[in-house]
């Protein structure tokens, strides 16, 4: 299946638009949405073709994210981290799970839901406390109090400590598919922004086959630095971006418009000159950083190489600070260029006030805080300052 053309991309696009209110104002999720995705064939964009996917990379899942998430941030980050653990899947499951599960995903049949967090340790995401039990080793029973789409999912990817004996850090990821899981929601999820990605807490209880292991036992770490980190940090950040592009764009076109009794922001003004001026400069610098970063990562993986290291960390955790961060600082900005009506009402017709809200929360998806720290340390081993 081919990578789909601009008309539809676009067409699915504006299905996500108009649930996007609904979705962010029922705090619920975008089944509409993702019945789209999942019809067209969107939830195997990274699924080889070889198991009936469009065979899809890391370029073609950055760009639709962020035409994704200019119709609706919700549905797009939903969608994203899919896709992330389908890079998990396509690039370390066993090959009798990927035979079964590929074309699957392809089909539009699993979406993928992702089970990294933990009350005790919070999203601290290469440690674990739940164990794998069972004289065989495989069997489950797991609280998190945070799953993107927990209650909506087809299958999980699910961080497990790899016995009752084994360190917190000797993480184990296994799949699971939901009927073979016992499921109980235990938190709701009612929330400032990102309303719609419904990120319940549930209970998952059941029991893994020794094949649903992806990458080595207690050796999470490993997967985790090859592909969840940065396909996560690159599809997060080209989601930020596509919402703020996407606004601003809308934006723009009302300033530029001939301007109405009511009045609005004067596009001969200096100062709205400049203020327009410091939005783009943002989106600008992240749209750079995001197509670099999505380069280094596509060439190290085609020559096989390693992302841990501490120059490509850098980078990666770099392009998340400043996705997060430069984005929502945008959204402020133009929430302040267009007004209180406009820009800070709930009833306007751009959609600006949501668009505060969701980014708002891009700091806090995995938090900023363990990024500088980490980037922190990783400079003392770049002491060549290797820089993107």
């Amino acid at each position: 299946m081919p990578v789909p053309n601009s008309d539809d991309v676009a067409e699915v696009v504006a299905v996500l638009a108009a649930h996007a209110a609904d979705v962010d104002a029922r705090s619920r999720f975008p089944v509409e949405s993702f019945a789209q995705l999942r019809r067209r064939g969107y939830l195997g964009l990274l699924v080889p073709a070889e198991y009936g996917g469009m065979g899809g990379g890391l370029t073609e899942l950055t760009a639709l994210a962020q035409q994704f998430a200019g119709g609706c941030l919700s549905t797009a980050m939903s969608w994203a981290m899919h896709c992330q653990q389908t890079d998990l899947v396509v690039r370390h499951a066993t090959p009798e799970l990927r035979a079964r599960l590929l074309p699957r995903i392809a089909a539009g049949e699993v979406y993928l839901a992702s089970v990294t967090t933990e009350s005790s340790k919070g999203g601290h995401l290469l440690s674990a406390h739940d164990a794998l039990r069972g004289a065989d080793g495989y069997s489950l029973d797991r609280e998190a109090p945070v799953v993107t789409g927990g209650m909506h999912a087809d299958g999980f990817l699910i961080t497990m400590r790899d016995g009752p004996d084994a360190a917190e850090h000797e993480v184990t990821l296994v799949y699971a598919d939901s009927a073979d899981l016992k499921i109980e929601q235990t938190a709701v999820w009612q929330t400032m922004g990102m309303r719609g990605t419904d990120s319940v807490g549930v209970r998952l209880v059941g029991r893994v086959a020794p094949d649903c292991v992806v990458g080595e036992r207690g050796k999470f770490r490993q997967v985790a630095a090859d592909s969840m980190v940065p396909v996560g940090h690159l599809a997060w950040s080209a989601c930020w971006l596509g919402a703020a592009r996407a606004v601003f764009g809308q934006l723009v076109r009302r300033i530029a418009a001939p301007r109405q009794k009511s009045g609005g922001p004067d596009v001969n003004s200096p100062l709205v000159q400049e203020r327009v001026a410091r939005i783009r400069l943002d989106l600008e610098l992240v749209s750079a950083y995001l197509g670099k970063v999505t380069e280094e990562v596509g060439q190290i993986r085609a020559r096989g190489g390693r992302l841990d290291m501490p120059a490509v960390q850098i980078h990666l955790n770099t392009l998340k600070l400043a996705a997060s961060e430069l984005t929502f600082r945008a959204a402020d900005r133009m929430v302040q260029l267009a007004g209180l009506a406009a820009g800070y009402g709930t009833d306007s017709p751009l959609p600006l006030e949501r668009t505060f809200r969701d980014l708002r929360s891009a700091a806090l998806n995995y938090s900023n805080d363990r990024l500088w720290t980490a980037n922190g340390t990783l400079s003392w081993a770049d002491r060549a300052v290797s820089l993107l």
